[in-house]
């Protein structure tokens, strides 16, 4: 008989029944029915049922085990009682009757985090002692779930033609729109080296160098601000590039590998076909949707009403869109025509740091459909039906308005047309609804004016040279994103492979000739020496489990994270430095106080 089990917690059923086994694993719960011992043995694989009376010689042993103690134990199989039969295991028809017993792994003290039950522990006590929040059986589902997904895209993209090589994780500092995560170099004194933020060049240089196809499950390291869906320091991606391909091409060969891990692990809600994935302008999708990564199970899509408040008799908006560069923004609330759901809406704008969200909302009146609302009465009926016919409501819907320049409103405005179809129930909750998001600016001005990179600076913009000649905030990229249920799940472009088209880009950033040539060398010399065109993308291994999994905060399917304050509380880190390391690295530590 092996030493530790001859089956895991999941295997018996009543074929076993009259054997011998031995099986391995922690106390999950003890119940106590005087005189008689039932112990759920919980392992990786699943729960069985153990059982022990005053007959068996281990009885007194077993009385003093606590929750989570490692065990193993050699018994033999029993059929259940009828009537205490449980079909919601697979192991529920059996029990094993427990003969000998030893602890492999006792407990010290009480437990910081029972694993027993589905209570809410804080995030803090679930992080220090993350080796126990694991054991959990959410925790154990989610994980499990992220190894398989991260199978499924593995064998996918094999049989796509792609192989997988590994880039380097030390390596020198890339603009990909987060603070670098530096290491000082003990050779070189007074000189660090970066984690990569993403594989970005060695993928580029990949296909310079000869390899048509490349993809790998690529770790990418960022000093960000956290939040529900990014990890402060580290994270996963699913990372490809390709010789010789068009923004289409890209498209046509990531969307069927990502519809098809939804397809597989998405828990049989529906899938939007990937032939159907709309593709949307960025401007478009600002417009509509006031995000760059839109919800598109939310049927709700934003309109410019300005013609209609322009002139008007209510002040507030008329005034404001005498000025250059105002508008006046309409989000539609199909069945949300109370004025109790409107002043709700009104005090959430509010609380966004607006002054409000005007709003009408249309009903039956006496002489037919009437608009009520201040709105209403200060520009009058024949411009609220103007409004009404272009919104396409009707009796029992709402609108709400904001105003002003886009881009002081626009993100509040994209999250309250999340809240509104969130409370008024319009949101497909059983469906995964993507959208590539295509032509994003190439650049973009800073409050002083300064032109820099809005996205990735190595891409390709739209009509090449002759693009940079005219006015840089009119320059589009090959650039592009797949949103999903309001995540951005992908981000990639077609590449930059001219030498002169990358001189050019920069220098509108403000990155001269030499400049360029110090922080990209490599790139540079590369593309003197025959660079293909080529183009890729990168796809958020964590974001995409974290929605298959039904999850709203990324770190409930991250093994060990960071908290928020980017510390690992489980290993101590990040920790002082050893007076003789930072000797060898020729550092010294400031003052914590400056």
């Amino acid at each position: 008989m092996h030493v530790y089990r001859t089956h895991t917690c999941a295997g018996l059923r009543e074929g076993d029944v009259g054997q011998d086994v031995r099986l391995a694993g922690w106390v999950h719960r003890i119940r106590d029915h005087g005189g008689v011992l039932f112990i759920d043995l919980r392992d990786h694989y699943g729960v069985t049922q153990l059982l022990a009376d005053e007959d068996s010689p281990v009885f007194a042993q077993l009385e003093r085990l606590r929750a989570e103690t490692c065990i193993r134990i050699d018994g033999s199989v029993k059929a259940r009682d009828p009537a205490l039969v449980n079909d919601a295991i697979p192991t529920g028809r059996v029990e094993v009757f427990v003969r000998d017993l030893e602890v492999l792994g006792g407990v010290d003290g009480d437990l910081p985090l029972p694993v027993f039950g589905d209570q809410d522990y804080p995030e803090e006590t679930r992080l220090r002692y993350r080796f126990l929040d694991l054991r959990r059986d959410s925790m154990q589902r989610n994980m499990t779930l992220r190894s398989d997904v991260v199978r499924d895209i593995r064998e996918r993209m094999w049989g796509l033609g792609f192989r997988e090589h590994q880039t380097p994780i030390i390596t020198a500092s890339s603009p990909e729109g987060a603070r670098d995560f530096i290491v000082p170099s003990r050779l070189h004194p007074g000189k660090v080296y970066a984690l990569p933020q993403a594989p970005q060049q060695f993928k580029q240089l990949l296909m310079v160098s000869g390899f048509d196809k490349y993809f790998q499950i690529a770790p990418c390291f960022r000093d960000e601000d956290p939040r529900a869906d990014r990890s402060p320091t580290d994270f996963y991606q699913l990372d490809l590039e390709m010789s010789f391909v068009t923004q289409d091409d890209v498209f046509d060969t990531v969307a069927p590998v990502v519809a098809g891990v939804f397809e597989r692990f998405g828990g049989g809600k529906a899938v939007d076909a990937p032939g159907d994935w709309p593709r949307i302008p960025y401007a478009e999708a600002l417009q509509k949707y006031g995000t760059d990564k839109p919800d598109l199970r939310n049927p709700i899509a934003m309109q410019d009403v300005s013609e209609h408040f322009r002139g008007s008799g209510f002040a507030i908006f008329a005034s404001l869109l005498e000025k250059a560069g105002t508008e006046v923004r309409a989000i539609p609330a199909p069945t949300g025509g109370s004025r109790k759901f409107c002043d709700r809406m009104n005090k959430y704008a509010q609380g966004e740091g607006l002054p409000g969200m005007g709003y009408i909302f249309w009903r039956d009146g006496d002489d037919g459909l009437e608009a009520a609302g201040p709105l209403a009465k200060n520009i009058g009926p024949e411009r609220t039906e103007a409004i009404r016919q272009q919104l396409g409501l009707a009796s029992g819907d709402a609108a709400f308005f904001l105003g002003g320049r886009a881009a002081d409103f626009e993100g509040v405005a994209g999250r309250a047309r999340t809240v509104i179809g969130t409370e008024l129930g319009l949101v497909d909750a059983d469906r995964f609804a993507f959208a590539w998001i295509v032509d994003f600016p190439m650049f973009e001005r800073d409050d002083a004016g300064k032109v820099d990179f809005s996205h990735n600076p190595f891409s390709m913009p739209q009509g090449g040279m002759d693009a940079l000649a005219g006015d840089p905030e009119g320059v589009l990229g090959f650039q592009y994103d797949l949103a999903c249920n309001g995540y951005e799940l992908i981000s990639g472009a077609i590449r930059n492979h001219r030498l002169d088209v990358m001189y050019r880009a920069f220098e509108i950033a403000g990155y001269g000739r030499d400049e360029v040539e110090k922080r990209f060398g490599g790139m540079v010399k590369a593309f003197r020496y025959g660079a293909p065109p080529h183009g890729g993308c990168a796809a958020g291994i964590d974001r995409i489990v974290m929605l298959l999994a039904g999850e709203e905060n990324i770190r409930e399917v991250m093994l060990f994270p960071m908290n928020q304050r980017a510390e690992d509380l489980m290993m101590g880190a990040p920790s002082d430095p050893l007076p003789g390391q930072l000797m060898e690295l020729g550092l010294r530590a400031l003052p914590r106080d400056g």
